[in-house]
């Protein structure tokens, strides 16, 4: 990007405010494009973030961050926010390793009130904050940022309904992008928006409801008329319910009219709902076009939009196989139903949704209604496939273990994205699921090798009447062909690949192909290491392992899940239970912290899962536990 006549100068929200507002368009502009070009190199939430300039600007215009505080919800609108306090210099290593995050953190900056990623929680977080100015009487303000398709969970209405019944001063800015809220009001009510919140029309409104108030039955008039009056040209009743102060609908491209609005509702003192309707990608042709797309968006060729094509992967996505074995075993099952919280391109539903309309769900952002709503189809009959990311099933724990598992109903979880995901970070990371999960009674947990076993994972699931958890990685599958036809696998039974003489590695889902490599390697070094597919967390195939550690005490466990908790810690467990003694283990796994973000092969080699941390456990045990233990 070249010089800018203005971004060059703001190194943060003061000297935004030194530029006169006929020429925040052009900033906006400016800020657009250097948006298009970074996202275009290190891929990102694109559309999201171009939908939000203008709001972004006008925020902080208004506002004195970070005294005042704005809270974004889920973070992924909050591009426009990094560049204008003081980050605009760093921009070029968003989601990079080392460099700036992809979502708001309060450890990188200060301007970042709290630190998000996972949707809906920015109104509850909003009112804590507020909550706790008051008690420190700080006057200052609290923004909630928060998207129409985050207000589909009820942890959004939850935060609203406490709010409410607290009447602290918080402004909810509901930014909707999808019209789907209020697609008809338009010119009108920005005009009474702007209008209704002057300061003097807002004083006049409370002193006249204090002198009505006296006269219950003219006040009770007064006020139908003006509930009327909004519910006939707005649609903020549902949030006045909520005892919040509907203002809106504003165009958020229109900084004037944002400026104008936000500086008249700033000093309420109640809580204030600022509905503004936005084009996500706005700015950016293909986004705006293809904004489903463009939400988080790879590298791509700002001329066209199309994504810039990755040399030699020619194997498919762990997704795309899922997607397909889906509909392959829909056809021939028609109890099977699948289930999604928002996420039908993400997890590879959408040709299901395509073959089998009136037997797919899509559940909004809300994991734990889908997953009760699953358990409920389960116990009329039907077998629901509740595809999901790995990260966002946390959301869901007490639904999975209270109405699923409980009795045993036969629900399956498809959880894409488990172990390191890369750039997005440690909010999606997927490193605690083997951990949360196994603790829970009649929970099957199975993680595959390759594309083909996750095929026949995904058969042998929708066979079996109990809940099940498949496990798989975000991206690039194996490359092994498919079976002519699935195979039901043996519940709890591993498959052992090659046996060895002086260490035997256990490994689950993608670390069983660095398990592999691993033994190629050591084998190079005279050393003879054995690697069995554990395939199932739980239950575990305690007679192979046990077979196998007795013959060769040395143990090594490799997974891409937090050691705590997780598949190594159950074969310890599983090892003390048989009573087996004499074997040493060395597990391979994540940490007790939460891994940054960056590139999956950067952070693998880092936290030593991959092949060479295998191969540096290996040659511990060896150096530690000689030989002569076999004896």
């Amino acid at each position: 990007m070249g010089e800018t006549k203005y971004l060059k100068d703001i190194k943060s929200p003061d000297d935004l405010k030194k530029l006169p507002m006929e020429v925040l368009p052009e900033l906006a502009k400016e800020v657009r494009e250097l948006i298009i070009e970074t996202v275009s190199r290190t891929g990102g939430h694109l559309a999201p973030s171009l939908g939000t300039v203008e709001l972004t600007i006008a925020l902080h215009y208004v506002f004195n961050l970070p005294k005042d505080k704005i809270i974004w919800d889920v973070g992924h609108q909050s591009y426009t926010h990094k560049i204008l306090t003081g980050r605009a210099d760093r921009f070029h290593t968003l989601r990079t390793h080392g460099g700036l995050s992809g979502f708001a953190r309060m450890s990188e900056s200060p301007y970042d009130a709290f630190t998000v990623g996972h949707s809906s929680t920015s109104i509850s977080a909003g009112a804590g904050i507020a909550t706790g100015k008051c008690l420190n009487k700080d006057c200052s303000k609290v923004i909630s940022v928060i998207g129409d398709g985050s207000m589909t969970a009820g942890l959004a209405y939850e935060g609203l309904n406490h709010t409410g019944d607290l009447k602290k001063d918080l402004i909810v800015v509901l930014n909707d992008n999808e019209m789907s809220i209020s697609p008809n009001v338009g010119a009108l009510s920005n005009f009474l928006s702007r209008k209704l919140t002057a300061k003097t029309f807002m004083d006049w409104r409370t002193e006249f409801k204090g002198i009505l108030s006296s006269t219950p039955n003219i006040y009770k008039f007064f006020k139908k008329m003006e509930e009327s009056f909004k519910a006939f040209v707005t649609p903020g009743m549902l949030f006045e319910a909520f005892e919040f102060q509907y203002i809106g609908p504003i165009n958020g491209h229109r900084l004037d009219h944002l400026i104008k609005t936000l500086e008249n509702v700033k000093n309420a003192g109640t809580p204030i709902l600022f509905h503004t309707t936005t084009v996500k990608g706005k700015g950016y042709e293909p986004a705006e076009k293809n904004p489903t797309y463009f939400h988080g968006v790879g590298s791509f060729e700002v001329a066209t939009g199309n994504c810039c094509k990755i040399s030699g992967a020619k194997a498919p996505s762990y997704t795309n196989v899922f997607g397909d074995a889906i509909v392959e075993f829909a056809r021939e099952n028609d109890r099977i139903v699948a289930v999604t919280a928002a996420m039908p391109e993400g997890t590879g539903l959408t040709n299901f949704h395509d073959e089998f309309p009136t037997r797919f769900f899509d559940v909004g952002i809300a994991e734990q209604h889908g997953v009760t709503f699953a358990a409920g189809l389960a116990a009329e009959g039907f077998h629901p496939v509740v595809a999901i990311y790995s990260t966002f099933l946390q959301r869901a724990f007490d639904q999975v273990l209270h109405d699923v598992c409980l009795e045993n109903l036969p629900v399956c979880f498809a959880m894409d994205r488990g172990g390191l995901v890369g750039e997005d970070g440690p909010t999606h990371h997927g490193a605690f699921d083997l951990s949360f999960l196994r603790c829970i009674p009649n929970l099957t947990i199975m993680a595959p090798k390759d594309e083909d076993e996750l095929r026949n994972m995904l058969y042998t699931a929708v066979n079996h009447n109990g809940p099940t958890a498949i496990r798989y990685p975000r991206g690039q599958a194996v490359g092994v062909p498919l079976s002519e036809k699935p195979s039901l696998l043996p519940v709890g039974k591993a498959e052992v690949l090659h046996e060895g003489e002086d260490v035997i590695i256990l490994a689950v889902g993608r670390m069983v192909c660095e398990a592999l490599d691993a033994r190629e390697k050591l084998a190079e070094k005279g050393v003879s290491a054995g690697v069995i597919n554990c395939r199932f967390i739980k239950p575990l195939d305690m007679e192979t392992i046990a077979g196998a550690v007795k013959k060769t005490p040395r143990v090594i466990t490799a997974e891409d899940n937090a050691l705590m908790g997780g598949f190594g810690s159950a074969v310890l467990e599983a090892i003390q239970e048989a009573g087996v003694t004499g074997v040493r283990v060395s597990r391979v796994g994540l940490p007790d912290q939460f891994v940054e973000h960056g590139a999956p092969g950067i952070l693998r080699a880092k936290y030593g899962v991959d092949s060479q941390g295998i191969i540096q456990a290996a040659e511990k045990l060896l150096n530690d536990f000689p030989l002569k233990s076999n004896g």
